[in-house]
């Protein structure tokens, strides 16, 4: 397959929405560049007045032209308020893009225990460490990115030996993968993107829990998610969707149960709040990164 970079150049304050544009509209999230020139270990930073680059890839299948036109059109509306550059792209084999993506993502470590590896990076783990191995950039979810760090941290807390678990929007399978590592007794990922789909179900193999873990293509509802048969939902996915979701995303949640929900941007909170709540989900716990927020609720 062959990919395509697009990229544009922006001040610092314009990142967040350009990076709102390429997360909606790409594909395996977004890369932001700081020019380089300081030393944070002499106590410096970036300038404020520093220009940052920021990339996103599409796979060149049916759906390139009409993400490549949204990317566009939103670049163009953010120039209309801001001195950006315009959108830059150029074509990528398979290996090209595997090695760009390589160049912006190391070991992390999430939350006590959770340690998301690259594949081709060596990491000597402890007897404490559940190791995720994934390849970056094959489909959207690294824990790099706000919302799926918050997302595992959330669920190391919540996930209990025996707790059956609903991925919603499971992406490259880094939630369903950490949750059966955890201990889940069963989970269900669901993904409507066939690339991503592919992608989950090759990492669950890779880390040895497709026993536990069952990648499903779809969205809700769907004839092979239970209702009242998840004692945890998660849902990292964008406000809009969850809002317009909410009634089937509780639904799956048996009574007691707990529902996580992410990807949203902090100014579209209130409506996602709004939506649950009619549903019947009251959100216990709110984390919030920057522009991103998290939300914990209980379905009774």
């Amino acid at each position: 397959m062959r990919w395509l970079e697009l990229s544009v150049k922006s001040p610092q304050e314009f990142v967040e929405p350009l990076s709102q544009i390429f997360y909606r509209y790409g594909h395996g999230g977004v890369v932001v560049e700081s020019e380089g020139g300081f030393s944070p270990d002499e106590g410096e930073s970036a300038s404020p007045d520093a220009w940052v680059t920021l990339k996103t890839y599409l796979p060149m299948n049916s759906t390139a032209r009409e993400r490549k036109a949204r990317i566009d059109l939103g670049v163009r509306l953010v120039a209309h308020v801001s001195p950006i550059s315009p959108l830059m792209e150029r074509e990528l084999d398979e290996q090209e893009w595997q090695d760009s993506w390589k160049e912006h993502f190391d070991v992390l470590h999430v939350g006590r225990r959770l340690v998301v590896c690259p594949t081709w990076k060596e990491y000597q783990a402890t007897a404490a460490d559940i190791v995720l191995n994934l390849d970056p950039g094959m489909a959207f979810g690294t824990g790099h990115h706000p919302t799926t760090r918050a997302c595992l941290e959330m669920l190391e807390e919540q996930v209990k030996p025996g707790t059956k678990v609903l991925d919603v929007g499971c992406g490259s399978g880094i939630l369903s993968i950490a949750a059966a590592k955890l201990g889940a007794s069963g989970v269900v990922g669901l993904e409507i993107d066939p690339v991503s789909v592919r992608v989950a179900r090759s990492t669950v193999r890779l880390n040895g829990v497709g026993h536990g873990v069952r990648i499903v293509r779809g969205t809700l509802p769907h004839p092979d998610v239970t209702a009242r048969g998840y004692s945890l939902v998660v849902a990292n996915i964008s406000a809009r969707v969850v809002s317009k979701l909410a009634g089937d995303i509780v639904k799956a949640v048996a009574d007691g149960g707990t529902l996580i929900v992410s990807g949203v941007i902090a100014g579209n909170r209130a409506g996602v709040e709004e939506a649950l709540d009619s549903e019947g989900a009251r959100i216990d716990r709110t984390a919030v990164d920057g522009d991103w927020v998290t939300m914990q609720a209980s379905v009774r």
